[in-house]
């Protein structure tokens, strides 16, 4: 039996490692170990409930150091002007980022069989290639690099020379590009703008397509900590045949009174559904910082880090889904999906703030 392990860095990585391990056959399942990097996130409880839901059978947190923690890494990023004294410092600086981050590294890569790497453009990528472990890399977030290419970004200038010596393993460059890298797992390779050979298409739909009901309810214990409390919202709304209306929010507006008057507008003008008062659940977004529990206290308030997909998994149908910029695509459980745009947003903020936001139009679906 193979063994696999998932570094990721946010809740969506976790997301798409779990679906990846409830689409393998029952025999290998809840073999998995789940490695959360705290560099950029806080998991919370995360580890624990991971491992309480069967999906993994280990997780544990990793201190992974960006190269900012170790002044010297910091030196050899000044530009020297040149193309050569440049190059020479970036082949010390991966090797030596490698080098200063294994200290911190919680587990032996060694011993396992299938290392997943969600943005292998942080330290671990580095460190798994100074260290010549091979490694499977997952696209970041859903058709990021369609939005984003960070490779070719960070090495534009000389990009054939980087991505040739990255092959023979003198640099490292992300996304597929790295001698150690086994290959590159994207959603859709036909929306990229440069798609490379070692790119693996793995449709994230398809991965949730292929969920039993007893793998639902094992993702939703994982991701969703005040569950019963939804159910029971999710419950009382059938009985009372009242339409549920989802409120998803996001960081919005630089003052947190303007944000808050925000989303009260949404749920007076949004919340009603053919003349029935709806039952209200807001999902704040991961960065948003006004604190919903406490100001909005009358309404259910779910934990604003786990990804929106798995909405889909809870078992209730929405009325309706409102968002302000959100693009709600990727929920298949509502109705109706209000997609505000630029035109609500001037209400609240100078029109200039965000006139830079395209496909901006107010949308009903």
């Amino acid at each position: 039996m193979r063994k696999r392990i998932y570094v990721c860095h946010t809740f969506y990585h976790v997301y798409v490692a779990a679906l990846k391990e409830l689409n393998l056959p029952e025999e290998e399942r809840g073999r998995a170990t789940l490695v959360l990097s705290k560099m950029s996130n806080r998991f919370g409880d995360l580890a624990s409930r991971a491992e309480k839901s069967g999906i993994f059978a280990k997780a544990i947190e990793f201190d992974e150091k960006d190269f900012t923690f170790f002044p010297e890494l910091v030196e050899l990023k000044k530009d020297r002007g040149s193309l050569p004294a440049n190059m020479r410092q970036r082949i010390r600086f991966c090797k030596r980022l490698g080098e200063l981050e294994e200290p911190y590294v919680p587990v032996d890569f060694s011993a396992f069989d299938d290392i997943y790497v969600f943005c292998d453009s942080d330290p671990i990528g580095y460190y798994l290639s100074y260290k010549k472990i091979c490694y499977h890399a997952v696209e970041d977030g859903l058709d990021c690099i369609r939005y984003r290419d960070t490779a070719h970004e960070d090495n534009a200038g000389h990009f054939k020379l980087k991505a040739f010596l990255a092959s023979l393993g003198v640099i490292f460059i992300q996304n597929g590009y790295g001698k150690y890298c086994i290959d590159m797992e994207v959603n859709d390779i036909s929306v990229l703008d440069h798609p490379m050979k070692k790119m693996v298409e793995v449709p994230r739909e398809k991965l949730a397509a292929g969920l039993s009901d007893e793998d639902k309810k094992r993702l939703c214990s994982m991701f969703i900590e005040n569950r019963a409390e939804l159910d029971a919202t999710l419950k009382k709304a059938k009985e009372e045949k009242k339409p549920i209306v989802l409120i998803l929010t996001e960081p919005l507006t630089k003052s947190l009174e303007t944000r808050e008057r925000l989303v009260r507008d949404m749920i007076r003008e949004y919340g009603t559904v053919d003349g029935r008062e709806g039952v209200i659940v807001i999902k704040p977004h991961p960065r948003d910082l006004l604190d919903y529990r406490t100001r909005f206290s009358e309404y259910l308030v779910l934990d604003a880090h786990f990804p929106m997909e798995v909405l889909n998994f809870v078992g209730a149908e929405f009325a309706r889904v409102v968002t302000v910029y959100t693009v709600p695509n990727a929920i298949h459980c509502a109705k109706q999906k209000v997609y505000l745009g630029n035109a609500f947003m001037d209400r609240y903020e100078d029109p200039k703030d965000h006139a830079h936001v395209t496909n901006a139009a107010k949308k009903i679906s």
